[in-house]
């Protein structure tokens, strides 16, 4: 039986991988934030979306909270990335998120995720014109 119906999975593949990638996106990147997260993109030159976290310890101090938060990323992640363009994105804990209740966290990363995706939307328009 499958963990996640469908092609939900968190495969290599839509994971930043390697500190030089990661650097990348710190570097490079722009901003969307609130007070659970901080979420970093850049545009990259694959033909899909890209999940990098940094949940550090300074801001959540509790080791299963930070293994909460990544577990929850991922998975409102894998819900979003069909609809989000092809850019390496690194999620950073904001102050309330290692307190925050899951609904709460899902709605930030929704909202993060809506942004993103309007990003796609603007670039598809450009294409037309």
């Amino acid at each position: 039986m499958d963990r996640y119906p469908g092609d939900r999975s968190f495969r290599r593949s839509q994971r930043l991988t390697a500190a030089a990638e990661f650097q990348r996106v710190f570097r490079d990147g722009r901003r969307s934030a609130d007070d659970c997260f901080t979420v970093l993109f850049c545009h990259n030159k694959r033909d899909q979306p890209r999940l990098g976290l940094a949940i550090a310890k300074r801001r959540v101090r509790r080791a299963v909270a930070r293994n909460r938060l990544k577990r929850l990323v991922r998975e409102s992640f894998r819900a979003a990335a069909p609809s989000l363009p092809p850019m390496d994105i690194v999620v950073l804990a904001g102050p309330a998120a290692g307190n925050a209740d899951n609904a709460k966290i899902f709605a930030s990363l929704e909202q993060h995720w809506q942004r993103l995706a309007g990003r796609r939307e603007q670039q598809e328009r450009r294409g037309k014109h």
